[in-house]
């Protein structure tokens, strides 16, 4: 029979071909997703790691506080509500490192705020928070100097405080 249907050889040769480039499109989506999802999952790590300081939580903010409010006003209670007793402060100085305990940090207060306590600026930069352990990064920017602390902070029995302060200071050259 002329004209009647049946089997046609270039519409199977057709359809072969289009489930060839069917599979290979769906298996480059499938590498697509997965080079996504690894994205993601790389990204998410380093967007988390330090909230802004003011999204920090107020407990472990306080003590940050604390340890700031000492600076400026002189007073070495505001310096031992921030540190746990058996903190130590950390850095170098002339090349050397200097340590010394938290109370011997404390009796170092003068108080009374600075004479140059108007011309001195301080920040919280960053807290990052991961369970039971914080790290506050603090600028103390002063006439003379500009200091960057590191403050370890630990929360003991449910109270925030600073176990390790970690600190570098630059001079600054005379106008």
């Amino acid at each position: 029979m002329i004209g009647a249907p049946g089997p046609n050889p270039t519409t199977r040769a057709d359809a072969k071909s289009l489930l060839a480039i069917l599979e290979v499109v769906v298996k480059r989506a499938l590498v697509l997703l997965a080079a996504i999802v690894l994205l993601a999952l790389l990204l998410v790590p380093l967007l988390a790691t330090a909230a802004p300081p003011e999204e920090a939580d107020a407990a472990v903010r306080a003590p940050v506080e604390a340890y700031l409010r000492g600076h400026a006003t002189g007073d070495g209670e505001e310096w031992r509500k921030a540190f746990h007793p058996s903190a130590m402060v950390t850095g170098v100085r002339d090349g050397k490192l200097v340590s010394m305990t938290a109370p011997d940090f404390v009796s170092r207060a003068a108080g009374k705020p600075p004479a140059d306590e108007a011309q001195r600026k301080r920040r919280i930069v960053s807290i990052d928070v991961a369970g039971d352990a914080a790290l506050a990064k603090v600028e103390l920017d002063y006439p003379k100097v500009f200091f960057v602390d590191y403050l370890s902070l630990l929360r003991i029995d449910g109270e925030w405080k600073i176990a390790q302060k970690t600190y570098t200071g630059t001079s600054k050259k005379a106008p």
